[in-house]
């Protein structure tokens, strides 16, 4: 691991934790969910598992990332429903609320939702499918999770394969690592189910309830062309094509395209006379404005809403603050960094970072600081990987090359 990786903020990271996972398993009660589940369990002095697993995560973590204190900051909800199990670790974390003697469902719903409202970058939730459910029902738009598997029923594609698997997911999120970002199934088992091709006896059937995004550490296995090497052209116009492809993506906003070469083969693609190194606009209406300054976006911002397409300079990583200026605080201020800014970058462009994070040096401390965290980044044709924005100026970072 880098130094410079070490040098940058924090990553955000929840944690909710299911008190009650696993507690029917060993017993035979083929799950954990419902208060009378959950009370014939103890009654056969059935143990909840996610107090293990957090163990073997967390030692993983540590063995993995020595200075994850200053690495990542921990944001949970209190008692058994995450403090205690930061505490036992030797960690501290920012505790938002505590939970019911007999924690139920609305506790975990409740906790997930204020955590994704506090900005965090990633959800570790602990439990089985039930608990994927709760997730499901109140994680914010576009919030990327990982399940810690502690319950008894584990159907939904949202988990790790082990702790030590999340944790070495967590070091590759905080390393710099390509991680890809894939939607994932949740699904739990639906009781008392026949099947006619089994002629008529109970099978196990599962039913699906939606998609969680779930950080999964592809690194070069995806897309790679050309002997093991990807071709950068060809994902350029993949990236290009996915944009005409997908209007819905900014719909009803006005599309802005920054600097660049990979922006400049999207402005191409949707027919637009762009300029390589300037901002340009699409509109709703599909009128078009060229080389936009600063003053321009800001009244347009007031006419529709924006959607913001971005890359980063090769091998020095700047986002924002190099080259696109017109892009400056007041314009960005009012995006959700989440939902109306796409980055863009190949995963050879990326390669290029030796796993520094992007930077973003508007001039503003307090909005580069709410830009800094995980970011999802276009690196193909409805190809996303996860990576890291930072608010610190390394310093030894090299001016950006204006090409």
């Amino acid at each position: 691991m880098s130094d410079s990786g070490l040098a940058a903020s924090a990553l955000k990271i929840g944690l909710v934790v299911n008190p009650m996972a696993g507690i029917g398993g060993a017993v035979g009660l083929q799950g954990s969910d419902g208060s009378a589940l959950q009370r014939e369990a103890l009654k056969r002095h059935g143990v909840p598992r996610g107090s293990e697993r957090l163990t073997v995560f967390f030692r993983a973590l540590a063995q993995r990332l020595p200075a994850q204190s200053s690495a990542i900051t921990w944001l949970t909800w209190g008692g058994a429903m995450g403090a205690d199990a930061l505490n036992a670790a030797g960690l501290s974390g920012q505790v938002f609320g505590t939970p019911d003697p007999h924690s139920t469902a609305t506790d975990t719903r409740q906790a997930i939702e204020i955590l994704c409202a506090s900005g965090i970058d990633l959800l570790v939730f602990v439990g089985g499918d039930g608990t994927a459910r709760d997730v499901l029902a109140s994680v914010s738009e576009q919030t990327c999770v990982l399940g810690l598997p502690a319950g008894v029923k584990m159907h939904s594609g949202v988990f790790a394969i082990s702790p030590v698997a999340a944790a070495e997911i967590v070091v590759g999120l905080v390393q710099g690592q390509l991680i890809g970002r894939m939607a994932r199934d949740v699904r739990d088992y639906v009781p008392n189910t026949r099947s006619p091709a089994m002629d008529s006896r109970a099978a196990v059937v599962t039913k699906r309830y939606g998609e969680l995004w779930v950080p999964e550490a592809v690194g070069y296995l995806q897309q790679m062309k050309v002997g093991g090497k990807e071709d950068e052209g060809l994902v350029v116009q993949e990236i290009a094509s996915y944009f005409v492809d997908h209007p819905d993506r900014y719909q009803d906003k006005a599309l802005v395209l920054g600097p660049g070469s990979t922006n400049m083969a999207i402005k191409q693609a949707l027919g637009l006379n762009g300029t390589l190194l300037g901002c340009d606009v699409l509109m709703p209406n599909g009128r078009t404005l060229e080389n936009a300054t600063q003053e321009q976006l800001l009244t347009l911002s007031a006419d529709y809403p924006l959607h913001v397409v971005i890359s980063f300079t090769r091998h020095q990583g700047f986002l924002l603050g190099r080259g696109n200026q017109q892009l400056s605080p007041e314009v960005m201020q009012g995006l959700n960094w989440k939902q109306d800014v796409t980055v863009l970058g190949s995963r050879s462009k990326l390669d290029t970072l030796a796993q520094r994070p992007m930077l973003v040096d508007t001039g503003d401390a307090s909005l580069d600081a709410t830009l800094s965290g995980l970011v999802s980044v276009l690196a193909g044709y409805d190809d996303y990987l996860l990576y890291r924005v930072s608010n610190t100026l390394l310093p030894d970072t090299p001016l950006p090359d204006p090409s």
